[in-house]
């Protein structure tokens, strides 16, 4: 136990150490707004692992939460006058209660069949976003209230970097420390086996629908922290493109590493940007650099290279 909590605090005070570094070495503000969007992706990808890598579930409607987030934050201030960073929490508490009312019926549901269920999920929330312009200017999108707290009006690339950089220190911290609770070796149980943990005593359907409902949360809160940091908010956040690309980001970093989940979204949203020097190929580099990646490295990033440090260790 004192191992592993060692091993919790070395992961906290690294991610610190390279948020607070970070800054020092940024030419320009563009650096600090790319560096926001890796933490806010890498937060809703913390999420999204507790469910695919530790719990062993399968969603590709991920971003439909991503975009309640969103326009709870958009629609709350605009619609009904209600504080900026109250439509935040009833964003995340929609989200939670959505996930529970969907995920008792569709988590009854296995391997593609449990795939489809969340894509339609997902599906389903982007066109009511599209088609009620009314409520959220259809695909036009809408503009965001900007985030007032205490009287101070957050803004500017350099004060979101820091404020997501704290989201995800905080989100880091709880699933890290989820992860050896009951509930996290319970995840861990459904993940290798469903049948093999019920017979041991866990309630699969429950422990199933709490890590949707936990997945769901971080997404909306990060949809959040993504619409006030750019004032404006669109469909394609909620979008099946969208939930794809949380995906990618769990596998590609290493499915039920917490830390994978924050390299996987520092690979998929820094790589494009160094590859525009391929101008029409870019998309096509990308491609290849993720397929590579995963043919070498088939466990993710993290999990691979810190394999190949144990097996030279050891030897």
């Amino acid at each position: 136990m004192g191992a592993l909590t060692n091993q919790r605090f070395l992961i906290l005070a690294v991610l610190a150490v390279v948020i607070a570094v970070l800054p020092f070495v940024f030419p320009s503000s563009y650096y600090f707004r790319v560096a926001s969007l890796v933490w806010v992706s890498a937060l809703a990808a913390i999420g999204l692992n507790i469910l695919m890598g530790q719990a062993g579930q399968v969603s590709l409607g991920h971003a439909a939460f991503f975009g309640i987030g969103a326009y709870a934050v958009a629609i709350g201030p605009a619609h009904l006058g209600i504080p900026p960073w109250a439509a935040l929490l009833i964003g995340a508490a929609l989200s939670a209660v959505l996930a529970y009312l969907v995920g008792r019926p569709i988590l009854r549901l296995k391997g593609h069949y449990l795939a489809i269920a969340t894509l339609g999920l997902g599906v389903l929330v982007a066109l009511v976003i599209s088609t009620e312009s009314g409520w959220t200017g259809g695909p036009d999108g809408m503009p965001v209230e900007r985030l007032i707290l205490f009287g101070w009006r957050v803004s500017g690339s350099y004060t979101w970097y820091w404020v997501t950089g704290a989201l995800l220190l905080v989100g880091t911290w709880i699933a890290l420390n989820l992860d050896e609770t009951p509930t996290g070796r319970a995840f861990r149980a459904l993940h290798d086996s469903e049948v093999a943990a019920q017979v041991v005593g866990v309630d699969v359907a429950r422990f199933k629908l709490q890590a949707f409902v936990i997945a769901a949360v971080y997404a909306s809160i990060a949809g959040s922290a993504l619409a006030f940091m750019n004032g404006f908010i669109n469909p394609d956040q909620a979008g099946f493109l969208h939930s794809v690309e949380l995906v990618t980001i769990v596998v590609l970093g290493g499915l039920g590493s917490i830390v994978g989940s924050i390299v996987g979204a520092a690979v998929l949203v820094t790589l494009p940007q160094a590859l525009t020097i391929f101008h029409e190929y870019e998309h096509l580099m990308l491609g290849l650099i993720i397929i590579v990646s995963m043919i070498f490295m088939r466990n993710g990033i993290v999990p691979s290279v810190s394999g190949l440090f144990l097996r030279r260790a050891r030897s």
